[in-house]
């Protein structure tokens, strides 16, 4: 038996995690033989819709399988959650046995599961209203060496990871659009994970990006998600919908007599679905005027960055990390990403991570707000 695929096994976690947090958690409650049932059976029902949610898209009935969704991917929010706070809750509990004796961690016990819970609740409840609300505007100024003076202020407007699917809908979409749309941008940004669904379930709801406007356009690349999701016809509804997607490739915008080198890559794992698909920064930059006021790459993932700056980008905007989404997740997300969010530098390349417009699974944000960004170039 091969132990690692074991232990990594999707549906081993979905019944390990709910089971350890309720062997942990519900003898130290001290609540009755009652309550322990029910928290007993609302665990054991986490292990069933947790994966019925994930794979809800594929029901026939859409109500059905939104409410599904729904009831499971709260449940993902609030098991992952809780199952964090019980760990270290047993970390807290296992620091005052040494140092205070085995007494004085037992009655620790009691209080410390319901603290767990309530700030697990908490926090589900919590990211639920901020998940829903209309995402905020992140203004972010990058300077670039030698930018002529006729893209000083030059503007482009980032959305990601948005993830159109069963539980954002279209008015979700409406509401981004409008606020994008208001801030008049020279250009939009669209960095991957649009949707999470086909292109027959989700076209009425992604339509109201065909109303995206901005002086120079809207661009999209793919993220990781729409391979999941049919990229070839996802590919085909964006450019109906008037975005220009940018495969490996990029376009020269003229702006008020100075040339700045837009270019996108497919996602950085694009070539595991499709092998001519793989993602290539240098081959989107080829071809490009060396003297560019400025070059700037779309690329879903912030793992492109180092053959970005190899390539000689300025710029390279990204999402796909969402921040972490929610707390407490955001606090581990750094150790598998080479950027999490925010502005960083790689030699001579800056790179602007989204936490993203949307949310994937859980519908929380606690802790880690969505955003659309407004990002100007300015002299260095």
């Amino acid at each position: 038996m091969n132990v690692r695929r074991l232990f990594l096994n999707p549906l081993w976690l979905i019944v390990a995690l709910p089971g350890y947090v309720g062997l942990r958690l519900l003898p130290s409650l001290s609540i009755g033989a009652a309550e322990v049932a029910l928290g007993t059976a609302l665990l054991a029902a986490a292990c069933v819709f947790i994966p019925l949610s994930i794979r809800a898209r594929s029901m026939k009935n859409q109500r059905v399988a939104d409410g599904v969704a729904w009831v499971g991917f709260v449940a993902m929010g609030f098991v992952s959650s809780l199952f964090v706070l019980t760990l270290l809750r047993d970390v807290f509990l296992l620091g005052a046995a040494l140092l205070e004796g085995i007494q004085h961690a037992a009655r620790l016990s009691a209080p410390s599961a319901r603290w767990a819970v309530a700030l697990a609740a908490f926090s589900t409840l919590a990211g639920l209203g901020l998940a829903r609300r209309r995402p905020g505007v992140v203004e972010i100024d990058i300077p670039v060496a030698h930018l002529p003076k006729a893209l000083h202020g030059f503007s482009i407007v980032q959305i990601s990871d948005v993830h159109v699917g069963p539980t954002i809908k279209r008015g979700f979409v409406e509401a981004v659009v409008a606020r994008v749309n208001a801030l008049k941008a020279d250009l939009i940004a669209v960095t991957g994970d649009l949707v999470d669904g086909s292109v027959q379930h989700l076209a009425p709801h992604t339509a109201p990006l065909g109303k995206l406007t901005a002086r120079h356009g809207a661009y999209f690349v793919t993220g990781n998600h729409e391979y999941y999701s049919g990229e070839r016809a996802w590919t085909q509804e964006f450019t109906r919908l008037g975005m220009t997607v940018l495969k490996n490739r990029h376009v020269v915008l003229k702006h008020d007599g100075a040339s700045l080198v837009l270019a996108g890559v497919t996602d950085y794992g694009a070539h595991h679905f499709d092998p001519a698909q793989r993602s290539d920064p240098s081959a989107a930059l080829r071809g490009a005027p060396a003297g560019a006021g400025a070059k700037v790459l779309l690329a879903h993932q912030p793992s492109s960055a180092p053959a970005a700056a190899d390539a000689g980008f300025d710029i390279q905007l990204s999402g796909h990390t969402h921040g972490g989404q929610f707390w407490p997740w955001n606090l581990f997300v750094r150790f598998f990403q080479p950027f999490t969010s925010g502005l960083h530098r790689l030699r001579n390349l800056w790179v602007y991570v989204s936490r993203g417009t949307g949310y994937w699974g859980p519908p929380n944000r606690f802790g880690v707000p969505s955003e659309i960004t407004r990002i100007r170039l300015v002299p260095a």
